[in-house]
């Protein structure tokens, strides 16, 4: 009922707006693909099939991307994996870079792990998905691949729906583009509520894209402001053997008490202008602000964490065509001001040690500021009509000046020693840190006949060590001795675009060193090594106007290449699989165009089986999963649209854990249905 008055009240305060948009022109970096030049491994997710999935979750439109994998989590939390095992840690989120039009949505340093909810990927024009390293062309932390949402320019009708489905899920969308003296209005905006399939995962979340886009004193400028807030009760883990599998445990929820508030706000304003025919000048500065506060379920304790960020900058590049040669050149400037706290309200239970070891009051209070000053060009060189040289280079430099708010050292907060050797949370004192990183690219792109094309590229990523790895320490350790992580590949591709067959794969082998983990000591350390080989595929096959197939596929074997004793007492073995990292996953769709305004699909999902543990010792079995989803224009005006996700009711697993010695699931739901209607405001042609 709340989602349904909300829907009337926007539908009448936009009964006047709906007036017809003319075409204003934009040019400017908000696309990664054009960068690529047609060498790397690149996938578009376009807004027709985002509006046909209609995401509960990002993991529901990332299965159709080849070499992806975004492992769902309680509610809206999830962890990544592009081109990698999912990666779990206090920095492994650094591994991967999340941009909003082509502009990180977090400062260098300062990732979390559940950075996509951040995004409003439900009602983008466009989800770009790099595989890869990226650090060539966008910097500090695109390791393994960057994930870019693309917002709108426009939009043709004002269009506003209502959803339902399981569990009190309701939805309302609006979207919707006015002409204005300042220039065109573009907004998208919706509002979600769900109670939850376990107990206590409901969760509140409400998104916000407002642009405006005009031209002002001879520049193109598209200024956009992004908020989304998420308030959410977390579930636990399910502990036990196959415990997803039990019609009883699975909707339980171990953490009642376990919840998630955050929200975050961005303003951006891309500034391009033509310089001559053949030069374009383009200034973005953006200023950023977060927060978040959660109880940490998963450690002995709970203790709460609070952690904020407030950051700007400026990214500016000059591109232009001389000849045969495409260049672009530009720098990065980004400031940064963040903190962390985090503080246990009561004693912990369990083992005298861990009482002795956790003990209740403050754990950390710092603050770290940063500056980061990066310069970069690239080149695309056309060496004969159907060969094509690419090379790129970017130079990073990144400052940390941590301040510690509590006592140095290992103590209670009153400074009392703790027994069983102290206190496991260690606060550092005051310092500076800098990283100073380098990384390139270098390709080749051959046009073997019309619609086909094969390239060659080796490429190399970086990531800084983040704040919370240098200054978030336990077991003793005063201070971080930390590299960058660095990233090597190589891959080889090949596409073929035709007008009923469009066909990609590609052959990729890639090298990490100075992986950061925690060893058996407790201690965070630098001196990992992973190497990973695979073969990602597409294809998109329209066999008539009423039937077309999609498939997308991802064979890769992700292993450790050191021995070391980890953390919890596991054991990193050379040339063991590295854990959550199934070899085969991928994904099939049948298209069925019943008519032209009648759209069915049907969804298959694959999951293999996959390690749990670095000793290979404890696994999850995989599942498959399908889904159905379909959409019919009644009438120029009405639209309507149903879901029907995990069809056949299987009980399997979002995620697959072992630590501590025991199993644990977060299960995943089991058969929903959803239907929803749109409204135009004008008739859809």
């Amino acid at each position: 009922m709340r989602l349904l008055a909300l829907s009337l009240l926007l539908a009448g305060a936009l009964a006047k707006a709906a007036e017809p948009v003319e075409e204003i022109l934009v040019t400017g970096d908000a696309s990664v693909v054009e960068r690529q030049h047609g060498v790397a491994a690149v996938s578009v997710v376009d807004e027709e099939v985002l509006e046909l999935v209609r995401q509960n979750h990002i993991y529901e439109i990332m299965v159709r991307v080849p070499g992806v994998w975004i492992s769902r989590g309680s509610g809206q939390e999830h962890l990544t994996a592009i081109r990698s095992p999912v990666l779990t840690g206090a920095g492994a989120c650094g591994e991967f870079l999340f941009l909003e039009n082509s502009v990180p949505i977090r400062p260098v340093g300062f990732c979390n792990v559940n950075n996509l909810f951040e995004l409003n990927t439900e009602q983008a024009a466009a989800l770009e998905v790099l595989r890869g390293p990226g650090g060539a062309l966008f910097g500090g932390n695109a390791v393994h691949g960057v994930i870019n949402a693309v917002t709108h320019l426009d939009h043709a009708p004002w269009r506003i729906s209502v959803e339902g489905g399981s569990y009190e899920y309701g939805q309302v969308r609006l979207s919707g583009a006015q002409e204005s003296d300042l220039g065109r209005v573009v907004l998208d905006a919706h509002a979600t509520h769900t109670d939850g399939y376990r107990h206590d995962t409901g969760y509140d979340q409400q998104k916000l894209n407002l642009g405006l886009i005009g031209p002002i004193a001879g520049w193109q400028v598209h200024t956009l402001v992004s908020a989304t807030n998420l308030d959410q009760d977390t579930g636990g883990f399910v502990p036990g053997f196959q415990a997803y599998k039990d019609g009883q445990l699975r909707k339980t929820n171990p953490n009642p008490e376990a919840f998630r508030d955050a929200w975050a706000v961005r303003l951006t304003s891309e500034w391009s202008k033509a310089l001559s025919e053949d030069r374009e000048l383009v200034l973005t500065p953006y200023v950023r602000r977060s927060k978040m506060k959660f109880l940490q379920h998963f450690l002995p304790g709970q203790p709460l964490e609070k952690n904020d960020q407030t950051s700007a900058g400026l990214i500016g590049t000059l591109s232009g065509a001389n000849g045969a040669l495409d260049w672009r050149a530009g720098g990065h400037l980004e400031w940064a001001d963040g903190g962390l706290s985090q503080f246990q309200d009561g004693p912990t239970e369990g083992s005298a040690f861990l009482q002795e070891t956790r003990p209740a009051g403050l754990h950390y209070d710092y603050e770290v500021r940063s500056l980061m000053a990066a310069a970069f060009y690239d080149l695309d060189w056309g060496i004969t009509p159907t060969l094509a040289l690419v090379h790129g280079l970017r130079l990073e430099w990144l400052n940390y000046d941590y301040e510690n708010h509590g006592l140095v050292g290992n103590t209670r907060d009153d400074g009392t020693e703790c027994g069983f050797g102290g206190c496991l949370y260690t606060r550092p004192a005051d310092r500076e840190d800098d990283f100073t990183n380098v990384a390139g690219r270098l390709g080749l792109e051959w046009t073997a006949t019309e619609g086909m094309t094969l390239y060659a590229q080796l490429g190399s990523g970086f990531r800084p060590p983040q704040a919370t790895e240098l200054y978030r320490l336990q077991s003793g350790q005063n201070v971080a001795d930390l590299d960058s992580e660095r990233a090597w590949s190589i891959e080889l591709g090949a596409r073929r675009n035709g007008s009923a067959l469009d066909l990609e794969l590609t052959l990729f082998a890639e090298r990490s060193d100075d992986v950061i983990l925690r060893d058996a000591e407790g201690f965070n350390i630098s001196d990992g090594k992973t190497e990973s080989y695979g073969t990602e595929f597409s294809v998109a096959w329209a066999v008539s106007e009423a039937h077309s197939f999609d498939l997308a596929g991802t064979y890769a074997r992700h292993q450790y290449a050191f021995d070391r004793d980890a953390a919890r007492g596991e054991r990193i073995e050379d040339g063991n699989d590295v854990d959550t990292a199934p070899r085969w996953i991928g994904s099939a769709h049948w298209r069925y165009e019943i008519r032209p305004q009648l759209v069915s699909e049907l969804e298959w999902v694959y999951l293999d089986d996959y390690y749990l543990n670095a000793a290979n010792t404890a696994s999850y079995d995989g599942h498959q999963v399908v889904n159905w989803r379909a959409t019919w224009q009644i009438n120029a005006r009405l639209r309507t649209f149903a879901r029907v996700l995990n069809v056949f009711d299987r009980k399997y697993a979002d995620r697959a854990d072992f630590a501590f010695g025991s199993y644990r699931y977060f299960p995943a739901m089991p058969r929903q249905v959803y239907l929803g209607f749109e409204y135009s405001y004008q008739e859809n042609p």
